[in-house]
This record gives structure tokens, C-alpha cells and sequence, in this order.
């Protein structure tokens, strides 16, 4: 049986100076992103090559964060599933984003690169398999056109 999932969140444009966007240049990228019933906004804005704040996050930085966080999130189930016990994990995840002729943009590939400790050395060769299991099930990553390649290190607990 297949289910269906809806998700919504507000964007919101925070970026008008005064002059909304009478010029390229005269006009902030700022937004915020909001759903209800979260205690967090997100304040976000474009990459700072396209004129945006470097503070905030830009929607490139969110796609990485998204398909790092849902591999992490299927690679625990997975683990707590086949009783690998994990008790640290850590991702800095990489995007590559090519832009093209004529203003559009894609990105090429997103690596991740989890580092992560598990309570036994005889978990490490089950924990390190797994990542193909938690990378197939990942709903975001089985949503986008370019690759995500994983390069998890897994560490012993004490060591």
C-alpha cells in the first residue's frame, strides 16, 4: 500500500528595502522560513554570490543539510534495527553546484561524509554495510537527479 505525505512550510520575503525589486541590486534576498507549530523560524537568504546575506542559510545550504540529515535519521533506524548500537554520528556533508549559461544552475553531486562511533568492534563491518541500506531508503536522496555518494568512517567507542 502506498501513503501519501504532505508537507508545508511558509516562505516568507523579508528583503524589500523600500523599493521592492525596482532594481537588481536594490532589494535584500532575505526570507524566512517558518511551519506551523515549530518553535524555530529559519532565517534564510540567497548564496552569497547571488547577492544574498552570508549569515543566513541559503536554499543550496538547506538541500545538503536536508539529504544529510535524512540518511542519518534512515541509517539509525536501520541500526537500531539490526541491533547495531551507535552512539555518535557526524556529518559534514559537501554540495557541488554547477552554474550553466543562461542564469540556471544544478547541482552535480552532494557527499557525505559521516563519521561515526558505534559501542563494539564487531559492529563496524555491520554499522559500515549499512549505509547502502539507509542511503537506498532515504526519501530526500531518492528524490533528486544528481548523486549522493557516501564516505562513512566508523569509529569504536573508546577508541
Amino acid at each position: 500500500m502506498d501513503k501519501e505525505h504532505g508537507y508545508q512550510v511558509t516562505v516568507r520575503w523579508t528583503g524589500d528595502t523600500g523599493s521592492g525589486t525596482a532594481g537588481y541590486r536594490e532589494y535584500a534576498r532575505d526570507t524566512e522560513i517558518v511551519a506551523e507549530g515549530k518553535p524555530t523560524m529559519i532565517v534564510a537568504s540567497a548564496d552569497p554570490a547571488f547577492l544574498g546575506d552570508p549569515e543566513r542559510w541559503n536554499p543550496e545550504e538547506m538541500l545538503v543539510a536536508s539529504l544529510s540529515q535524512c540518511h542519518m535519521l534512515s541509517y539509525l533506524a536501520v541500526c537500531a534495527l539490526k541491533k547495531i548500537v551507535v552512539t555518535g554520528y557526524e556529518d559534514v556533508a559537501r554540495g557541488t553546484m554547477r552554474e550553466e549559461r543562461g542564469g540556471s544552475g544544478r547541482f552535480t553531486e552532494v557527499v557525505l561524509s559521516p563519521v561515526v562511533t558505534v559501542a563494539e568492534e564487531s559492529m563496524v563491518a555491520t554499522a559500515t554495510d549499512l549505509h547502502e541500506r539507509a542511503h537506498q531508503i532515504c526519501f530526500i536522496a531518492n528524490s533528486v537527479n544528481f548523486p549522493v555518494r557516501n564516505e562513512p568512517v566508523i569509529r569504536v567507542a573508546g577508541r
